[in-house]
């Protein structure tokens, strides 16, 4: 991957008088007439005549929507133009902002809609370790993690971590942001799971780290270990600041989010784990600042799919004079994607959840027998799953019972004729019955 370095600015303004770039400054806007904020890349392939001239009159109008943002002794800007807002209008409208409620398909905070999306918590814990290398399939990750089975390989590691990790940012969603909570966060992200001499929760603590291609070019040399705690404090501080426009600048949490996850990887300041860690923190700030649904919603998935873009989209703010613009555009086109592939996803399951629960409002008015939430959510899971085992432990962990609690549930739906039942040395386990549909019919 070649380094996108776009002209110098200086070296332009000097080649160029403001007559000469006047005529252009009307056309050439922050972003052509497609709402593209375009790097000099594709610029360039775009407008090949007067590319630089064209460029030139581009840079000066992002200049005047230019945002300053200082973290230590660095210097970023970002600008917001009218596509960046229409997409974080989207977001808020479809992910309920801090208001708890969201377009998508009427759903909100219910227990019901929770239980329509459980299946997703786990999405973003092994499509993230996924992201960083870890070589495990996405049925033996979530079987992993159902069962509460101990990790076999470092794959499995990483995918465990981030489960953890994931809902330790959810618990620590209303505390300050502080280095100890950033450690915190990192010692469980990488958990048994380093690949390099780095320590679990402690900063890196030299400058032999460099950010490279898949064909070991360096393409970025972060800042010096002895600049991280001058560095990290000030993240801290930029994180905890009142940013709603009531005392100064506004900035939107959903942007704000994301300068979290791109400062990560710009100081970089772990010897290993710094992509987990910075997309972490990017959903506690996003469960943080209100936006619930995060919590269900994977940007991994997306960014694995296309991991040359995702550098890209790094790369390109760090070689336009750390214009962040680049990243924030397609963090939040991928968020968009995202959530309209959640908005598929729950479309789908809720109809296959009212057909369940229609079988199980006629099993009750048959047998006048009313199945607690857990058990209902058992037989939810044995009819998508035919031949699933489930075991005690499973239960427990999964809904934070007591192992008796666990096992009276499934023994309950096995003398409904519900589940199958099975016996392994001492320990009892049930089964999910092919012909679950018309046991509960012929009740």
């Amino acid at each position: 991957m070649k380094l996108p370095y776009p002209p110098n600015l200086d070296t332009l303004l000097e080649q160029y008088s403001i007559n000469d770039v006047l005529p252009f400054l009307s056309q050439f806007k922050a972003t052509d007439e497609k709402g593209r904020y375009l790097a000099w890349d594709k610029f360039k392939y775009v407008y090949p005549k007067d590319s630089e001239i064209k460029w030139l009159a581009t840079k000066l109008n992002r200049k005047g929507l230019k945002n300053a943002l200082r973290v230590g002794e660095c210097e970023f800007s970002f600008c917001v133009p009218d596509s960046l807002q229409a997409q974080l209008h989207f977001i808020d409208k479809a992910t309920g902002g801090n208001v708890g409620t969201s377009t998508l398909t009427g759903l909100n905070k219910s227990e019901q809609d929770r239980f329509l999306l459980k299946s997703l918590v786990m999405e973003e814990a092994i499509t993230s370790a996924q992201l960083e290398g870890a070589v495990t399939t996405r049925k033996v990750a979530k079987e992993m993690l159902e069962t509460a089975r101990k990790p076999k390989t470092k794959g499995e590691m990483m995918i465990a971590n981030n489960y953890a990790l994931m809902k330790e940012a959810i618990k620590l969603k209303d505390e300050p942001l502080s280095i100890e909570l950033i450690l915190e966060l990192h010692r469980t992200a990488t958990h048994n799971a380093i690949e390099n001499k780095a320590i679990a929760g402690e900063f890196r603590k030299d400058d032999d780290i460099f950010i490279s291609n898949n064909d070991g070019n360096r393409l970025y040399h972060p800042p010096s270990h002895t600049q991280l705690k001058a560095l990290m404090t000030a993240y801290c501080e930029f994180a905890n600041a009142d940013h709603s426009g009531e005392k100064g600048q506004f900035i939107h949490p959903v942007i704000k989010a994301i300068l979290l996850h791109f400062l990560i990887g710009y100081i970089h300041p772990f010897g290993d784990g710094n992509g987990r860690t910075a997309r972490a923190l990017f959903y506690w700030y996003m469960l943080k600042s209100g936006y619930w649904l995060f919590e269900y919603i994977s940007i991994s998935r997306l960014l694995k799919e296309a991991p040359k873009q995702y550098a890209l989209s790094y790369l390109y703010s760090e070689t336009d004079e750390l214009d962040l613009t680049y990243f924030i555009y397609y963090q939040a086109h991928i968020i968009k994607r995202a959530i309209n592939d959640l908005e598929r996803f729950i479309s789908e399951k809720q109809k296959r959840f009212n057909a369940f629960m229609g079988e199980i409002a006629k099993f009750t008015a048959k047998t006048a027998i009313k199945l607690n939430d857990r058990r209902i959510q058992i037989l939810q899971k044995a009819i998508k799953e035919k031949g699933y085992i489930f075991t005690a432990r499973e239960i427990c962990n999964e809904y934070g019972i007591s192992e008796n609690t666990a096992r009276s549930d499934l023994k309950g739906l096995f003398e409904l004729n519900l589940l199958g039942q099975f016996k392994t040395g001492n320990s009892i386990s049930y089964i999910a019955p092919s012909d679950l549909i018309e046991r509960l019919q012929t009740q």
